[in-house]
Order: C-alpha cells, then sequence, then structure tokens
C-alpha cells in the first residue's frame, strides 16, 4: 500500500515536476484524463482568455515580476539589433544571383511592407496587452487556446530555427575573417546526410555565451546590444559609402528582373527572414515603463529604420557586381574583393559578426519570454515559467531553449532552417492579424449573433480569397482570369466588413489606422507569400505541426485544462467569500 502511494505522489509523465496538474498525479488519473479528450479539446477550442486575466492571474504565475526598465530607445536599439544580422549579409547574395537579380530591392521592398503591417498589428496588442507572451497571449485572447497553442509551437520554431540560422551564420563570416572556407571550422559526419553533416561547434558556443548574457540582466544586455549596434550601424555606413564608389549603374539596369515578377516573389519569401526579430520586442512589453509611448515608437521606428537599410544595401551591393557574379555565401565581402578593395572584406566580417551576435542576443532575451507565457498557462511544464528572484529574468526558460537553438545549429543547414523559418514566421502574422481584427468587431456577451456571423463571414472569405490567390501564383496558372475573381472577392470581403459589420471596440492608448484595411492586407500578403516557397518546406512544416498535435493532444490539452478549471473554482471560491463576508457585515 506504502509503496501505492508512493506511485501516486510520483506520478505519471513526469507528474509532480514536469507537469504536476490533476490529469498527472497517477496512471489512471492520466487514463481516465486522454478518455475526455473530445470534450476538454471543445472546451479549450472555444475558451477565450481576457485581457485582465492575462496581465495579473496569468503573469502571477512567475512568482517574481520582471524588472520594468526599458525605454522606447532600448526598443529601437532591440528591433535593430534584432533584425539587421544574418539576413541581409547571407540571403541577399543567394536571392539576387538565383532568385531576382538586382530586382530583389523590390523584393525586400515588398517583405518590408509585409512586416510594417504585422508591426502595426503586434503594436496595437502590444500596448494593450502588455505581457512577456507577445503573440501567444494576444491569440489567446482573440482565437482561443487552441489556435494560441498551435501559433506557440510554431513561435518556438521560428526562434530556434532563426537563432540556429544566425549562428551557422557567424561561423560562415568568422571564416572570411580569418581567410579560411566555413567549412573548415566544421566537423563533416559523413555518416548524416548532406544538408545535416557540417557539425558547427563554434555556432554552439556563441550560442551558450549569449544565453549568460540573456540571463543574467535584461538591461545589461539591451546595454551591451545598443553598444555593439551602433558599431554595426557604422559598418554598414561604410558598406553604403564604400560600396558607392565601386558601383555601375549598367549593373542595376542591364538586366533588373531577369527572373521576372515570379522571382522577386519568390525572394521576398525567402527574404522575409531578414526581417523576423521585431516580434521579439513586443515580448519586452512587459519590462518597459510606459508601453503606450516606448512601445510605438520603439516598433515603428525600428522596422522603418531597417526597411530602409535594406534597401538601399541591396542597390549598393548589385551596383557593385553583375548579379551572376554575386558570391551567394559571402556577397558583400566577395564583392569588395572584385573590385579592388580585398581590405574593405575584413570591415564587412567585423560588421557581420556584430550584427549577428546582437540578433542572437534580442532573440535569446525575446524566445525565453514566449516560453515563460507559454509555462504560465501550463501548456508546457510551468516549471519554465519560474522568473528570477534576484535576476529579474526567466533563467529556466532562457536556458531550454538556447540549448534546443544550439542542438539544431549544430546540424543543419541554413537553406534548410531559412525557408522554414519564413513559412511558421508568415503563418503566425497571419494569425495575429486576423485576431486584432476579431479584437476589434467581436466582445462576447456584447456582439449580437448576426453581427459575429457577419464578421466570421467575411474572415472566412478574406482568408479563402487570399489563399486562392496564393495557390494560383503557387501553381504558375498562365493568364490573369483567376485573379480577377479573388482579388475583387477579397476587396468585396474587407469593404463589407468595414460598412457592413459594427466595430465592437476600440483601442483604449495606441491603434492600428485604417481597420479593417491595414489587417486584411496583412492577411492577403501574409498568405501570398507563403504561395512562393518551395513544397518540401511546407512538408517539414507539415511534420512539426504533426508532431505539435501529438503533444497537445496528450499533455497539453489536459495540464491547461484542470489549470483553468482551478482557476475557475478559486474564483468562485473567492466570489462566496466576498459574498459571505458581505453578509456578516450587513448584519
Amino acid at each position: 500500500m506504502a509503496s501505492a502511494s508512493a506511485g501516486e505522489r510520483r506520478g505519471c509523465c513526469g507528474g509532480g515536476s514536469l507537469f504536476p496538474e490533476e490529469s498527472f498525479r497517477s496512471w489512471s488519473a492520466y487514463g481516465r484524463a486522454l478518455l475526455e479528450t473530445g470534450p476538454r479539446l471543445r472546451d479549450r477550442a472555444t475558451a477565450r482568455s481576457l485581457d485582465a486575466t492575462e496581465l495579473h492571474e496569468v503573469r502571477g504565475r512567475s512568482g517574481a515580476d520582471m524588472k520594468r526598465n526599458l525605454t522606447w530607445w532600448d526598443l529601437i536599439w532591440f528591433g535593430i539589433g534584432a533584425v539587421i544580422g544574418a539576413g541581409i549579409f547571407v540571403l541577399t547574395g543567394q536571392e539576387a544571383k538565383e532568385a531576382a537579380g538586382p530586382a530583389v530591392v523590390v523584393s525586400y521592398a515588398v517583405s518590408g511592407v509585409s512586416a510594417m503591417l504585422s508591426v502595426f498589428c503586434y503594436t496595437e496588442f502590444a500596448v494593450e496587452i502588455p505581457v512577456a507572451g507577445g503573440s501567444f497571449a494576444y491569440l489567446r485572447v482573440e482565437l482561443g487556446d487552441f489556435m494560441a497553442f498551435i501559433a506557440a509551437g510554431n513561435i518556438l520554431l521560428e526562434y530556434c530555427i532563426g537563432g540556429a540560422a544566425v549562428a551557422r551564420s557567424w561561423t560562415s563570416y568568422f571564416a572570411t575573417l580569418l581567410n579560411h572556407h566555413p567549412n573548415d571550422f566544421r566537423i563533416h559526419a559523413t555518416s548524416l546526410s548532406p544538408d545535416y553533416s557540417r557539425l558547427d561547434p563554434i555556432a554552439v558556443v556563441v550560442i551558450t555565451l549569449i544565453c549568460l548574457f540573456a540571463v543574467l540582466s535584461t538591461k545589461g544586455s539591451s546595454r551591451f546590444n545598443y553598444i555593439l549596434s551602433i558599431f554595426h550601424v557604422a559598418v554598414i555606413i561604410f558598406i553604403i559609402v564604400a560600396g558607392l564608389t565601386r558601383a555601375k549603374a549598367a549593373n542595376l539596369t542591364a538586366d533588373f528582373a531577369p527572373f521576372g515578377a515570379r522571382g522577386i516573389f519568390a525572394a521576398s519569401a525567402v527574404l522575409f527572414f531578414a526581417y523576423i526579430g521585431f516580434d521579439a520586442v513586443s515580448t519586452m512589453a512587459e519590462e518597459t515603463k510606459d508601453p503606450a509611448k516606448d512601445i510605438p515608437v520603439g516598433l515603428v521606428g525600428a522596422m522603418t529604420l531597417t526597411t530602409a537599410v535594406y534597401c538601399v544595401l541591396a542597390v549598393v551591393l548589385c551596383a557593385m557586381q553583375p548579379y551572376k557574379d554575386i558570391d551567394p555565401d559571402a556577397p558583400f565581402s566577395v564583392a569588395f574583393t572584385a573590385t579592388g578593395m580585398d581590405w574593405a572584406k575584413y570591415v564587412v566580417a567585423f560588421g557581420a559578426l556584430k550584427g549577428m551576435t546582437t540578433v542572437l542576443l534580442v532573440s535569446a532575451v525575446g524566445q525565453a519570454r514566449y516560453l515563460t507565457h507559454i509555462a504560465r498557462t501550463h501548456m508546457v511544464p510551468p516549471c519554465l515559467a519560474t522568473v528570477h528572484p534576484k535576476l529579474g529574468t526567466p533563467v529556466n526558460a532562457t536556458v531550454v531553449m538556447l540549448a534546443a537553438t544550439a542542438a539544431i545549429a549544430l546540424f543543419t543547414d541554413l537553406g534548410i532552417l531559412s525557408n522554414l523559418l519564413s513559412i511558421s514566421t508568415l503563418f503566425i502574422f497571419m494569425l495575429v492579424a486576423v485576431a486584432l481584427l476579431v479584437r476589434r468587431y467581436y466582445v462576447a456577451g456584447e456582439t449580437s449573433v448576426p453581427n459575429r456571423n457577419k464578421l466570421a463571414a467575411c474572415l472566412a472569405a478574406i482568408i479563402a480569397s487570399s489563399v486562392a490567390t496564393a495557390a494560383f501564383w503557387g501553381l504558375e496558372t498562365s493568364g490573369w482570369a483567376a485573379y480577377a475573381v479573388t482579388v475583387p472577392a477579397w476587396l468585396a470581403a474587407t469593404l463589407y466588413l468595414q460598412l457592413g459589420v459594427p466595430k465592437a471596440r476600440a483601442p483604449k492608448k495606441w491603434g492600428v489606422p485604417l481597420v479593417p484595411w491595414l489587417p486584411a492586407a496583412s492577411i492577403f500578403i501574409n498568405i501570398f507569400l507563403l504561395g512562393s516557397i518551395d513544397a518540401k518546406s511546407f512538408m517539414r512544416f507539415g511534420i512539426w505541426t504533426a508532431a505539435l498535435l501529438a503533444y497537445y493532444f496528450f499533455f497539453g490539452l489536459h495540464a491547461s485544462y484542470d489549470t483553468a478549471k482551478a482557476l475557475a473554482a478559486e474564483a468562485a471560491a473567492g466570489k462566496v467569500e466576498e459574498g459571505a463576508k458581505a453578509v456578516d457585515g450587513a448584519n
């Protein structure tokens, strides 16, 4: 009997340590929970959190609060540090040579517009719900637990893959600085698949050092970030000025778009990788002094500067060399060598290393805060939500995320990482735009059933017309007849949403302008860019989504269901207690 009691205390699946909820207290409890998967899924699929719940009850599960010591200045430099890194220094050459030619500058502009639309959506949410969970918290409030979890899994994948890609690029530019080929510093494991056979121990070391910085202090990380970013901006200015002295207009105009419109949009989908990182800044809302002022200035300012810098750098690169001669691995360094400025490649490599270091640092800070907030809901083990009482940082979440990033960086080729990363990110940004429209047009208990149904129909039409447009583009159908149907359908659905469905809520502090047009445009362009990504990347995305669903049905669903019911019981008990006190006071 004693041994049975001990087994009950230990629970199953690590219950009591990893999963302390009721469903994991014993194997019999876990069996009963699995039998109730259907009803529990229906409950969590329709359950929506509240702003106040995310701001107070959920945040309180970390024990200690994160320190509020960031300003808009910190956020701008975090934004620049988060975004300008491996994308511009590596993928520009690859896409200019193989997909877009000099029109890669247009590809950057398209990706920048898409990213800016997403920035607007993120900014409104971050101001209204300033918590560490970022898009996970926003989707949980507006689209429910189930959709939030699917997004959460892709957010974590985005950060792990993004950090791994940047870390491997760090090795490439470090090798350039030392006049070596990147593979000179990698271990060739011939028994593995070619895409996974170049082991990168330097990437692992860099990620480990970044983890230490991120754990010790957010404010310290901020100072370190903008010191490195200042050096980085100086190098970018050097590249632009020195590159223009070697520029030839004929390199740009002779064959501006050799691969046509399809090449431009295919490059845009991949180059979206270069803009990834700004969403990490939204996770720092919980640590800003004045979210209503700091977040809009920080996010929008950083993205505006970044888009301008990317377009100028793309023009400079394509003006220095014919696009066919651009090196896909270290484009700027090789371009300077080819134009007689061999010494400049060391400056470029040094600047690239600085930029990639700041990207890794901001990514480490952001991804840990995402995981912290997800753990607060018990969708992943709640021990990952702990905030260190002295450091004021989420130590457990930081270490776990960076360990996963290091494992991926050790094995995986950059080409695989960049495409898969773009899919996850575009999918999440599309969901955030949908959530913003739901937030503006639907409030539970206030919006009438007819208006709710109209909103659902408009959203379905906007998404369906966007998917159809992307599908026709991806299938390379000839002619424009299909687009003459799908694009007007998108316009009609958005116009009806504006004129035929009353808004249920207005933002209290800062709001996206031109609603519903800007969020609907964000949905359209994100889905359209998804249509330009290769099929193998979608297969990998499907495998990851299947793994997420398996985890959710066996663990995350039951842990979050138990937590939600326990909180509801506590709230009901609190109301009963308050009522009893009121009666006693009256007597």
